[in-house]
């Protein structure tokens, strides 16, 4: 997969709701080996972008391009056959089950029809210490049991199982600690380091300087900016997320 080629790009992609239009042509990108954050105030389209590109909710109009190759997101088999994996803020984890179980929810492996257990939990392991994953003591532990930086972790390693190519985290950091929150941040940078594309949606622009590359701002269903985050501020980016900067340059 060529690195100069985004993983996934959106070319002047809308959707409305009835009158209201929540996208306005977007554009957008995203690359192998990077973290991309969409930040935006609430009410900027992050949700309706990021559901158009879980093929929750389809866009109404434009391109979806798919390692070089326009692609349509009608459903989310769709997005999952690409690669596409969201992780979302609720983590979609069923407490009473345990690590393995979560991570082969409705995917799970049989051999001679019953549960193939041993290979299953062998990958889930694989999975956690390919993300060089320590604070799991157990596959076998119950969801319940974990804590909140713990249980990202395992909607994380779900996604590396899988073999994801871009990787959606919904807030990923929300309600966490500070130790956890760090956690799940360099989670975050050794997802990218494996050549995934990681697409970060976070309110907390502290996160946000610590591991993208690159940031999307969006302000009310336009994207006013794509910056790279090593030659900006931090007051730029709030005065984007306000709309005091650059809505001569929304599309």
């Amino acid at each position: 997969m060529s690195f100069d080629i985004p993983v996934i790009e959106l070319k002047g992609v809308t959707k409305s709701f009835g009158p209201v239009d929540v996208l306005k042509g977007i554009d957008f990108s995203a690359y192998a080996g990077q973290v991309t954050a969409l930040v935006g105030d609430n009410g900027a389209g992050k949700s309706t972008l990021i559901k158009g590109l879980a093929g929750v909710q389809p866009y109404d109009g434009g391109e979806v391009h798919f390692a070089g190759g326009i692609v349509e997101l009608k459903s989310p088999l769709d997005a999952g056959e690409l690669g596409i994996e969201v992780v979302y803020q609720d983590l979609a984890l069923c407490e009473n089950l345990d690590i393995v179980q979560n991570m082969f929810l409705g995917k799970e492996e049989l051999k001679a029809a019953t549960l193939n257990e041993p290979h299953m939990e062998l990958q889930a392991v694989q999975a956690l210490e390919s993300l060089s994953v320590k604070t799991v003591k157990s596959v076998r532990q119950k969801v319940s049991s974990l804590s909140g930086g713990q249980r990202q972790t395992v909607a994380i390693a779900r996604s590396v199982l899988r073999d994801a190519k871009v990787v959606i985290l919904d807030e990923p950091t929300a309600a966490l600690g500070v130790a956890q929150t760090e956690q799940v941040l360099n989670l975050v940078t050794r997802l990218a380091d494996k050549g995934v594309a990681v697409i970060i949606i976070s309110h907390n622009l502290g996160d946000v300087f610590k591991v993208a590359h690159q940031i999307s701002v969006l302000y009310l269903g336009k994207m006013v900016a794509t910056l790279k985050t090593k030659e900006v501020t931090y007051d730029e980016v709030v005065a984007y997320i306000t709309g005091a900067k650059g809505q001569e340059g929304a599309n």
